[in-house]
């Protein structure tokens, strides 16, 4: 099995989530760290948000492999992902500032939403084949109890609703707010581990 100096794959994400949850299934990785603007992280006019979602997540991958290639490091597969929180339509995305994590929250409350998760498994040439890339998306749906007022105010002021998508982290205190979750917890968390694990088993990486 490899070791940090030799990993299985690289991560193209510096989420400390999905750093987490591949480390507890057992995958050996390196993050790696795509330049900054690497991305334009803005969906298309008309795209619909899991086709933005699944674009972003392959996108990470791809540029993660070209970058490694570009800056002559060990050639491994790369795993890129993104996750967005839905509603009706409307991706939530981190929230700018407090009053935005406000909003959000506030939109959230009392409703059901769609929380969309990608990952992507690039991997280099090999042998004289084309670069070859999969991935799976898959779709939860999380509904939030009605939050008071002095509830969403608490909660900001803990700071976690800032860098997370849909201003909350289901692994942390907002896990009170959810009275269901239909679909794959990791995946609302930022990294979907069945089919992550998937992907690896279909490039001959499983563990």
């Amino acid at each position: 099995m490899p070791d940090s100096a030799d990993p299985l794959l690289y991560l193209a994400s510096q989420s400390p989530r999905r750093q987490a949850l591949l480390t507890q299934i057992g995958v050996p990785f390196k993050v790696f760290t795509l330049t900054e603007n690497a991305i334009a992280e803005i969906p298309r006019a008309g795209e619909a948000p899991a086709a933005y979602v699944r674009r972003m997540a392959r996108a990470k991958a791809i540029i993660g492999l070209r970058q490694l290639r570009q800056q002559k490091l060990p050639m491994r597969a790369v795993l890129g992902a993104d996750t967005e929180v839905v509603l009706t339509d409307r991706i939530f995305g981190k929230p700018r500032d407090r009053q935005d994590a406000a909003a959000m929250l506030r939109a959230l409350s009392g409703k059901t939403h769609e929380v969309i998760s990608a990952v992507a498994l690039c991997l280099p040439l090999r042998k004289g084949r084309v670069t070859q890339i999969m991935d799976s998306v898959t779709v939860s749906r999380v509904t939030f109890k009605v939050l008071r007022d002095e509830e969403i105010e608490h909660y900001l002021d803990s700071g976690e609703p800032f860098g997370k998508a849909g201003a909350y982290a289901i692994q942390g205190r907002a896990g009170a707010f959810v009275t269901h979750l239909d679909g794959s917890y990791s995946g609302v968390v930022g990294l979907p581990l069945f089919e992550t694990a998937q992907l690896l088993e279909c490039f001959g990486l499983g563990l």
